[in-house]
């Protein structure tokens, strides 16, 4: 976690791009992409044309990858799409009680860049709000070497942006969130991003509609004897590769997994490219634990209530039962979380900080508004409904409230109305 001087460093970094941008508009967001990232084109918006010559110069391999990542995505967002349900229930005689599902109108989805450039995230992020029925998804992504990074923005093209800006930072996530003369404003703003984007989210949530706050990666596993380490360590190391903040813990149940573990570990960081980050996460936010059952292993990792967590066992779908607070949870050798990162279809948008206490990540049901509605057609029935109404009320003392009902009852049945001399 960052000190609490770094902390308040960003938080007020943040407030002065974020109210330059509110009161300046383009203007703003241009010196700050100036400032920040050496990036202040004509338009930061990408023409078709511009797209189109983005698309031409990828390999068609990288191109078919990316559509295959996508179509696993899709498949599974269309059918979380598919379980949610309108529904209209008559609860009283003719008293109907229903329900909506309504899509965002507009939303905009941040895909970031920086050490890596996560194109994974445009297929969460923009092909999810699609799938979700979302009408406008406008797409940002910071440049990469003072230019458009050409597999982020062919991801957001072929996962169905409506637009595709060239913008990172806070300066993207306040233009996004106010409009500027150049960029609409949107309802809510999806996406992971770094300490500054995320504190953006956080600052705006209220005047704008978010996913979640995410932290730094975090990845757990729970292992038995069968786990081997090598597997273990590796996919261990995968995630601490995110950042040098990212938490990577092992539960096991066997002492030899857990020594073996960390063996392979200092072996394979020798010829890891990304070493110098990996390193310092495990060296720094590395934990082993070795537990007597599986039933403490399950009850501890649920304590930790990590957004990843890998279950290495031989019976690894009792995980399933045993454990409730996790982002994703991944079951046995054959997946791992870097499958959920990338291309295996669930989303990978998920809770950090002991978050997955009380939420889940993001799915289509985020881009929906579910919405309720009630009509009352039988006379008797909102006769009854107004007195016990006007009962209710005015044991709270809502006498307003008690008279909307008060009128019902003496409109569609036989009770008095005393409080006046109007005719119902």
């Amino acid at each position: 976690m960052p000190t609490s001087n770094a902390t308040r460093e960003i938080s007020d970094t943040v407030a002065e791009i974020i109210a330059d941008v509110r009161a300046n508009g383009d203007d703003a967001v241009a010196r700050w992409s100036q400032k920040l990232d050496g990036w202040a084109p004509d338009s930061l918006r990408l023409d078709p044309d511009a797209v189109a010559a983005v698309l031409a110069s990828l390999p068609e391999t990288v191109l078919d990858d990316l559509r295959y990542a996508q179509r696993q995505v899709r498949t599974f967002a269309q059918a979380q799409r598919d379980s949610l349900t309108d529904f209209e229930v008559e609860t009283l005689p003719g008293v109907f009680l229903g329900q909506r599902n309504i899509p965002v109108s507009a939303v905009g989805a941040y895909v970031p860049g920086g050490r890596y450039p996560l194109t994974a995230s445009a297929h969460m992020t923009v092909l999810t709000a699609k799938v979700a029925g979302v009408e406008r998804v406008a797409a940002t992504t910071p440049p990469h070497q003072a230019a458009p990074p050409p597999i982020s923005v062919a991801a957001m093209h072929l996962a169905g942006a409506d637009e595709i800006y060239v913008l990172g930072g806070v300066q993207a996530v306040a233009a996004l969130a106010f409009g500027t003369e150049s960029v609409p404003a949107v309802d809510m703003v999806v996406g992971p991003g770094n300490a500054y984007v995320a504190e953006a989210k956080r600052q705006l949530f209220g005047e704008i509609g978010i996913d979640l706050l995410a932290g730094p990666t975090e990845v757990l596993i729970v292992a038995d004897h069968t786990a081997d380490p090598f597997v273990v360590a590796t996919d261990l190391l995968s995630q601490a590769e995110h950042g040098p903040d990212s938490p990577a813990v092992l539960i096991t149940t066997a002492e030899e997994v857990a020594r073996g573990t960390e063996a392979w570990i200092e072996r394979l960081l020798v010829n890891l490219p990304t070493r110098e980050v990996a390193e310092r996460a495990w060296h720094d936010h590395g934990e082993v634990h070795v537990v007597a059952t599986l039933d403490e292993a399950f009850a501890l990792a649920d304590e930790y209530a990590s957004e990843h967590v890998h279950v290495l066992t031989a019976e690894p779908r009792i995980g399933l039962a045993r454990m409730r607070n996790y982002g994703a949870l991944f079951l046995g050798e054959k997946t791992c979380v870097a499958f959920g990162d990338k291309v295996i279809g669930t989303n990978h948008v998920l809770p950090t900080r002991k978050a997955a206490r009380y939420t889940g990540g993001l799915w289509v049901g985020k881009f929906l508004k579910t919405v309720t509605y009630q009509e009352v057609r039988d006379p008797a029935s909102s006769a009854e409904l107004g007195e016990r109404c006007g009962r209710a009320s005015r044991l709270e003392n809502f006498e307003g409230h008690a008279r909307s009902g008060d009128v019902r009852a003496a409109r569609y049945g036989s009770a008095p109305l005393p409080w006046t001399d109007h005719s119902v």
